[in-house]
């Protein structure tokens, strides 16, 4: 593993890492619990998805040299025609770049995402899990997670550590990839009746899961409401205020009759009316029916929990 810290060098590694069509990175920051002290301290760079070992990997040591991650941004990161892939991308593109500058990015997080539950049922899309549950890797030790990034020297858990997240990024992309071209075949050679087969299946116990979920979900919120409680093993209640206005189309079609204008709208009373109608809205009788409306949802994981990946 090319542990780099010279200036030169460094330079030298991105010149020949902008030449490729492929990088999977990650990054360690110092500082990361505190914005204005928060800064970029190593960024891992892998070309070659073959390597599980970490051995391919470079590793720029940038702590003390912040002029060579606007390099990187400059010659990898804004570079179309290169990919990058970054585990939750988000996160490391406030380092690098960020959503606006940055060109050809694919977000390992944002594809697990969009693989059907039933494939990849896991409690979370972390890389950890990711690498653990998909591409069968022993139990990885996350310890060094938060560890000081900020401090000089290094220990050699903290580099083995490093370099290995961007061999997981590598191979949870290349496996979730698969799983995205079985998901999602091409329309005109798929096996309708087998297709129909399976959701015929399915169906019956989906309804009875379906209908229970529902009804369990309902209960949970009334007895929610009636305890006036707000969270409850990952539920969360909130309220929405509702104000419904009408008007009696008579009242409205002798507004509009005595009016030059003409107006194209729903019978729908909304907030688009008061817009095109202006101050003739004003005029009209109008009732108004308050309600506030109780939601139930369920409480999405805190992806950002365990940052810096």
């Amino acid at each position: 593993m090319p542990y780099l810290t010279d200036l030169d060098d460094i330079r030298e590694a991105i010149a020949r890492y902008s030449q490729v069509k492929t990088l999977w990175l990650d990054i360690e920051v110092a500082n990361y619990q505190s914005k204005d002290k928060a800064k970029v301290s190593l960024i891992q760079v892998l070309d070659d998805s073959t390597d599980l070992s970490g051995d391919q990997v470079t590793v720029l040591d940038v702590l003390q040299q912040p002029k060579l991650v606007d390099e990187f941004v400059e010659q990898i990161m804004i570079k179309p025609d290169l990919e990058k892939v970054i585990h939750y991308a988000t996160y490391d593109l406030q380092y690098l770049g960020g959503k606006r500058k940055a060109k050809n990015v694919t977000c390992t997080w944002e594809l697990a995402k969009s693989i059907p539950y039933y494939i990849i049922p896991l409690p979370n899309y972390q890389l950890k899990t990711l690498a653990e549950s998909l591409c069968y890797f022993p139990p990885i030790d996350k310890s060094e997670q938060g560890g000081d990034w900020g401090k000089r020297p290094l220990s050699e858990k903290q580099l083995a550590y490093a370099k290995m997240d961007a061999v997981y990024v590598a191979q949870v992309h290349h496996r979730l990839l698969q799983l995205s071209q079985l998901t999602n075949p091409n329309p005109e050679t798929e096996n309708i009746d087998a297709l129909v087969t399976r959701y015929q299946q399915i169906e019956p116990k989906w309804k009875e899961l379906d209908t229970e979920i529902y009804h369990i979900k309902s209960r949970i919120k009334k007895a929610m409401i009636q305890r006036k409680i707000n969270n409850v093993n990952g539920f969360q209640l909130s309220s929405q205020n509702r104000t419904t206005k009408t008007i009696k189309i008579n009242e409205l079609v002798k507004v509009l009759s005595s009016s030059e204008e003409t107006f194209d709208l729903s019978l729908k009373v909304t907030s688009d009316w008061s817009k095109a109608l202006g101050k003739i809205f004003e005029e009209l009788p109008i009732d108004e029916v308050k309600e506030t409306i109780m939601i139930l949802r369920e409480k999405e994981i805190d992806e950002d929990e365990d940052l810096p990946f």
